[in-house]
């Protein structure tokens, strides 16, 4: 028995399981047909669904995925864990039994801070099964953040590898404490107080829910990365990530039997969204590589070895890719995508004269599922990262007046016919939320601007726009610009304060390999904007230097402007070097 009531593969169309299938096999139909998949998709709006049961478990019944991998991982030393649909549904069994012995119960907050290892899908799938609320945390967070997330997110447990549990000494509170990897087996010691989690694998394989689980209980509790202003803590529901990767699977063009590979560190919804959502949707592998460096050869050569046919990776991982030699990956995937932030033109261009394939970005947040996305066999427009998906309708509000159907504005989703991979709210905050929804909208805080084909190309953070010359500057458009310069790395465009023209464009730079700071670098970059970029949009002040980022990898642009405001560092001006 599920908390949907179906019994296996295929059972009950009108079940939770049925509609989600039926929506899941009508995107895979319309996979390369944008404007049918647009025209006919319904999101299935179940009262009841649980993920874990009425789906993972029940695809994991099907003679089809038996032998199938549901998740493949390879360490830097070479070693190989791999477990099948079927094995996962079994552990995961195991898990929720013996959580739910601890005293793990519906509702309960669970901090789970593992790194990519399988223990870390047994426990996600385990917390679903037990209707347990995950607070996801990378293993990069220290002490002082672990205190906001048991305070703030009023954590009854938490699930931590046994490298991290002395994090945990200065963090107060009444929680359970579950230690990955220690114990007799693992060759070291539990610190003391904490239970093992190896003794899950003693209990049963077979699994109860102790009652349904309703379509609007909170499943998981994001804390966004923090760019901007202090985390906020973002709720969503079960259906409002499972059923809304839909989304995600239809964008990255998953098909059942595919093997995904999705960069990512667990803690954030990207890892969510492609690395556990996203493929098994679609029945396909979720494919890892853990490193401690990343090494582009090592990386290619994996992909080639595990057959990889879609890949995923952010910005930061791509702009290193593409130093190396591409054509070191014998087989190229079928699908490739970036998210996270907007990927620059010379990165695409580069990859696709390399690979064949075209990188398709995709945009989202935290708050939602991928909201807007070049989708597989549609027409690519440089520097545009696509239209909205199925299930979303998307309007450009005016950032003063609040009115829809400006050109340039905040990119806003219609709430009307709420699209389901929308988060509930920000948890505890609901001032925050109210704001976030007013008017019939949710507002990204994102601005955009849209083509006559409904193409949407993005701007920038409402907060990192800003005016020189009473001229409207997008950082992103002066990164891009920058980052065609093969001594460019990385580039971060800020304002800096100027007593005539108010702010003028100041970069900060990492160079590429091979090239020193100094003048001479720097009087080529000043070179190359002002060959590229109009006249009131061109770099006036350069630093070079490494950029401030999230732990999920995101630039702290705000930390950029507040350094900038606070004086110059070693900086080089536009008109000393010409």
């Amino acid at each position: 028995m599920t908390s949907g009531g179906t019994t296996g593969p295929g059972t009950a169309p009108d079940g939770p399981t049925g509609r989600f299938r039926a929506a899941r096999d009508f995107l895979l139909a319309h996979r390369e047909d944008y404007r049918g998949a647009c025209d006919g998709f319904v999101w299935p709006r179940p009262a009841y669904f649980n993920w874990a049961l009425d789906w993972f478990d029940r695809i994991a019944e099907d003679p089809r995925n038996a032998d199938r991998l549901a998740l493949h991982i390879v360490e830097e030393d070479g070693t190989r864990t791999r477990r099948t649909f079927p094995e996962m549904a079994a552990r995961s069994n195991q898990a929720a039994n013996w959580l739910r012995a601890q005293g793990v119960r519906a509702g309960d907050r669970v901090v789970v801070m593992l790194g990519n290892q399988v223990e870390l899908w047994e426990t996600a799938l385990a917390a679903m099964k037990l209707r347990a609320v995950v607070i996801p945390a990378t293993p990069l967070l220290g002490t002082a953040d672990l205190r906001d997330r048991v305070g703030r997110g009023g954590a009854r447990h938490v699930i931590v590898r046994a490298a991290d549990t002395a994090k945990f000494t200065g963090v107060p509170g009444d929680y359970t404490r579950i230690v990955v990897g220690a114990g007799p087996g693992a060759g070291r010691p539990a610190p003391a107080g904490w239970r093992l989690y190896e003794e899950a694998y003693a209990a049963p394989a077979g699994f109860e829910p102790d009652g349904p689980t309703a379509a609007d209980d909170p499943l998981m509790l994001y804390f966004t990365s923090g760019t901007t202003a202090r985390p906020k803590l973002v709720e969503h529901t079960h259906v409002s990530y499972p059923i809304g990767h839909l989304a995600t699977m239809y964008w990255i063009g998953l098909k059942p039997g595919d093997v995904h590979l999705n960069i990512a560190s667990p803690g954030w919804a990207k890892h969510a969204w492609s690395n556990l959502f996203g493929p098994w949707n679609a029945e396909a592998t979720v494919f890892i590589h853990n490193y401690t460096r990343f090494d582009a050869a090592r990386l290619m050569a994996e992909m080639d070895a595990s057959g990889v046919t879609s890949f995923c990776a952010p910005p930061t991982v791509w702009r290193m890719l593409i130093q190396a030699d591409l054509t070191q990956l014998r087989t190229p995937p079928r699908e490739a995508v970036a998210a996270g932030e907007p990927l620059n033109p010379e990165v695409i261009e580069t990859v696709r004269r390399e690979w064949g394939v075209t990188i398709r970005d995709g945009f989202g947040q935290t708050e939602t599922v991928v909201q807007i996305a070049n989708s597989p066999g549609q027409l690519l427009k440089s520097g545009s990262m696509g239209r909205p998906l199925p299930g979303f309708a998307v309007e450009l509000l005016d950032p003063v007046t609040g009115e829809p159907g400006v050109a340039e504005g905040e990119i806003s989703l219609v709430l009307a016919d709420r699209p389901v991979g929308l988060m509930t709210g920000y948890n505890g905050d609901p001032e925050r939320t109210a704001e976030a929804m007013a008017g019939g909208y949710y507002r990204t805080g994102d601005i955009g601007t849209r083509d006559a084909d409904g193409y949407i190309t993005y701007v920038g953070r409402g907060d990192d726009v800003f005016k020189a010359s009473d001229y409207k500057i997008s950082p992103f458009e002066l990164e891009s610009a920058l980052l065609e310069h093969e001594a460019v790395a990385e580039a971060a465009v800020v304002p800096a304060p100027d007593p005539v023209r108010l702010a003028v464009p100041k970069a900060y730079v990492v160079l590429a390999e091979g090239w020193e700071p100094g003048p001479a670098t720097a009087k080529a970059i000043f070179e190359h904007s002002r060959a590229v970029l109009a006249p009131y949009k061109r770099l006036k002040r350069l630093e070079f230097g490494e950029l401030p980022k999230t732990v999920s990898g995101k630039i702290r642009r705000i930390e950029l402007r507040e350094r900038t405001a606070a004086g110059p560092g070693e900086e080089f001006a536009e008109g000393d070097l010409t």
